[in-house]
């Protein structure tokens, strides 16, 4: 029940016209004969348009003629069919009731103690519930000055009302000492009862507390005594109940006041209540969350300087929001924040990425995020070289053509080859798994076979295992002959790796390519389909499972790099895991060496392995193509356990960097990155095989004894087919390498030049000797030459 004759009227399709916010139209229609009740809605008019207060209900607009009265005020509720609605939907928290009695206790103290004024109308019909969930003071109808200047209380009329009036005022000899704030204090009691209880039946129900908390009985007690001198002022009411221990002494409160005096509070004091919000912000209503506790965050950012400490709660509130509110109010704010130059900000953005990656469209990414993304493969920082790493598996699939395949690929080339952290090219050559069902088929075709190969030659055993995943991976995306040609020979090599875990992924890799490579030669008609996805634009269902396998890459090796960081601060450059160059192929390669100084035994890997708990070997269901992907990452958590072979092992580093002198920092060399650190350098197709001799048989058409040749085409004869004489050769720079007759032609090269710079060398001082005995003549005997 409204005061007087009020109708509410709450616009949600009408907006103000400054915010376009929803309002709420309180209407009051005049009519003959009820003059009294016409001044006091005047009043009401006149005093809600007059005071100004964060807890009294805000007035926005207003009209009034002879025949209505209309109030236009901020979208509000009033509390009874608030309680009701939350009641349906599971009740209030006492958190929740707490502020609110507190804003209503404040409001009043607000008009006894600063502006003189007594409300004489507190209780469930006056009281207004906005969309934050916040308790607004309204009712101003027989609102009077409590100094006796404007006459006495206006007469109410309404039975309703005057169950809430206190029993001194029944007693009409006047004789009863009371204070000015004495019968809101009583008021304010029925109000406290109603909320916790119901609507209050008669006023002899209040000795009965009923459900009221404990902790705020005592309180209560004090506001419905008989006795109205011993009723506390408001402030001192609020004091009593923010003592420890308190009914309003709780997260939640302190919470709200601290955002109501935010703008001058110290910097620090900023930063570390954001800092602790993210952990309250579970707890507090979801509307509170959205309409409260986001303007503030969002104004913090804009206009306080608050920095990386705001993006964990602002995100966090971020889920209570509808995709359109997200779109207008922390997409904007999440642009500008990728273009700072604070790297906290940076690293705490690209871990939580997958919380507003959904909500970016494509051309924002290309245009205005993915510009600044890249910078933090440049930086020296190697958490955040990580974290942008890992980042590219959200942001591919918005990527465009530019940006995909010829962007990413350059950085990624470069930090596979060149990083000098080891979970950082284990996780590029990961990541690049990953995304590679959304490259192009060219770029596929040059860039893939290239790069897991290059990651089966890393010094990092992780590194070598990702190589292995890498191929199984995108197994789809090859052609046979690639199978054949290509990959094969890489797994095979690797079968003979130091490490037990690199020979088990690659035994488990190489059946499944033979197994793919027989089913087709067993049934050729197989051969389509089974290299349909080779030359396809992009594969959806490879793009789709990403997703999934996303967990992989943020968890598990990632993490390393961020604990050897911690476990040496202050280690330079040269005592971090420095790759080493892979030997070329026509030499006796050495075998490739963990990072530790000491190399770990298989045994100790599977010792390692057999002590993982149940959490971590849950982690394996993340699979690419059913296979133990989850072996990589406990691989890399046994390399940390082993902190003592890391720092034993800076030594042998320090030797290592003095026998390459070649070696550069990543930083240092970048412009010299696109002869030095690109896939495509080096990776050329073998030279053309000479045609076979006219009316030479090849090995398939002999029958050799067994049934009779089938009908069907043999898929595998075209793989073998010699190239015609007359047929140029196209280059792939990022075709399979051929280290062998590269590195032999070169030295037989250089030994050529060498010799013949000898015997040039070796004539010219015969030369010049001849010289000088046929200008100067013999030298006797005996005699001494002077000059």
């Amino acid at each position: 029940m409204l005061p007087v004759a009020w109708i509410l009227v709450v616009m949600t399709d009408i907006g103000c016209k400054a915010t376009g916010s929803p309002v709420s139209i309180f209407v009051y229609d005049v009519k003959p004969g009820a003059e009294e009740q016409t001044q006091v809605a005047k009043a009401a008019f006149k005093r809600l348009k007059t005071l100004r207060h964060p807890n009294i209900l805000a007035y926005i607009d207003g009209l009034e003629t002879d025949k209505c009265l209309h109030i236009v005020t901020e979208a509000v509720t009033p509390l009874g069919v608030y309680l009701k609605a939350r009641a349906e939907a599971g009740g209030l928290k006492e958190l929740e009731l707490s502020w609110g009695l507190h804003q209503i206790v404040k409001a009043l103290s607000f008009l006894v103690n600063d502006c003189s004024l007594i409300h004489n109308n507190v209780c469930m019909a006056a009281v207004f519930v906005d969309r934050a969930g916040e308790w607004k003071l309204g009712g101003l109808d027989y609102m009077y000055s409590a100094q006796g200047n404007g006459g006495g209380p206006p007469s109410k009329g309404i039975p309703e009302l005057e169950q809430y009036d206190p029993p001194e005022l029944a007693d009409s000899s006047g004789r009863a000492v009371r204070e000015k704030w004495s019968a809101d204090m009583w008021r304010l009691g029925c109000l406290i009862w109603e909320v916790f209880n119901g609507p209050l039946p008669r006023a002899t129900a209040l000795r009965n507390p009923g459900k009221i908390p404990k902790s705020l009985v005592p309180h209560y007690c004090e506001l419905v005594g008989a006795n109205p001198k011993v009723r506390p002022n408001p402030a001192r009411f609020l004091q009593n109940c923010r003592a420890p221990g308190g009914f309003m002494s709780n997260r939640f409160v302190e919470t709200n006041l601290f955002l109501e005096e935010i703008q001058i509070k110290e910097p620090a004091e900023k930063q570390k209540f954001f800092q602790e919000l993210s952990k309250s912000l579970d707890s507090f209503p979801e509307d509170f969350c959205r309409h409260k506790v986001l303007p503030q965050l969002l104004t913090a950012f804009e206009f306080g300087n608050a920095g990386a400490v705001v993006l964990t709660p602002l995100f966090k509130v971020g889920k209570f929001l509808s995709t359109e509110e997200y779109q207008q109010k922390i997409i904007p704010v999440v642009v500008k924040m990728f273009s700072s130059t604070d790297r906290a900000m940076r690293i705490r953005l690209l871990q939580q990425m997958e919380q507003f990656i959904q909500y970016l469209d494509e051309p924002t990414v290309n245009t205005q995020i993915f510009p600044h993304v890249v910078h933090g493969f440049l930086d020296t920082n190697p958490a955040i070289r990580e974290q942008t790493v890992k980042s590219m598996l959200l942001l591919a699939p918005k990527l465009n053509e530019a940006n995909l395949n010829v962007e990413l690929m350059k950085h990624f080339a470069r930090l596979q080859a060149r990083d000098e952290q080891g979970p950082i090219r284990c996780n590029t050559t990961v990541c690049l798994g990953k995304i590679g069902s959304y490259l192009s088929a060219s770029t596929r075709h040059r860039v893939l076979t290239s790069a897991f190969s290059r990651a089966t030659k890393d010094p990092f055993a992780p590194s070598r295992v990702a190589g292995v995943l890498g191929f199984a991976a995108t197994h789809n995306l090859y052609s046979m002959s690639d199978c054949a040609h290509k990959i094969l020979p890489v797994l095979c090599g690797l079968t003979v790796d130091p490490e037990k875990s690199v020979r088990d992924q690659a035994f488990k890799a190489i059946r499944s390519f033979l197994s793919k490579l027989e089913s087709v030669s067993e049934d050729p008609t197989q051969l389509a389909e089974v290299e349909k996805d080779v030359h396809a634009a992009s594969s959806p269902g490879m793009g789709g499972a990403a997703a999934s396998w996303a967990g992989w890459a943020v968890t598990g090796v990632s993490s390393l790099t961020s604990k050897l960081i911690r476990a040496h601060p202050t280690a330079a450059p040269a005592e971090t895991n420095i790759p080493q160059r892979p030997a070329p192929e026509g030499l006796p390669a050495p075998a490739p060496t963990p990072v530790p100084a000491t190399p770990m035994t298989s045994g100790h890997w599977e010792t390692q392995e057999e002590g993982k708990d149940t959490a971590e070997d849950s982690s394996a269901a993340d699979r690419w193509d059913d296979e133990d992907w989850g072996s990589l990452e406990q691989e890399a958590e046994s390399v940390l356990a082993q902190q003592d072979d890391w720092n034993t092992g800076s030594q042998a580093s320090r030797s290592r960097q003095t026998i390459n002198p070649d070696h550069k920092s990543p930083e240092s060399d970048w412009s010299s990155w696109e002869a030095e650190g690109s896939w495509e350098q080096g990776w050329q197709e073998p030279n053309p095989q000479e045609p076979p001799p006219e009316g030479t048989r090849l090995a398939s058409e002999y029958n050799w004894g067994g049934p009779e040749p089938s009908d069907k085409g043999d898929p595998f004869a075209s793989l073998s087919a010699r190239q015609e004489a007359g047929t140029q050769r196209r280059p792939d720079p990022w075709g399979d390498d051929n280290w062998e007759g590269l590195e032999t032609e070169n030295r037989q090269l250089k030994a050529e030049l060498a010799r013949k710079k000898r015997e040039e060398r070796r004539r010219e001082m015969e030369a010049k000797r001849a010289e000088k005995k046929a200008a100067k003549g013999p030298m006797k005997l005996g005699t001494r030459k002077l000059d």
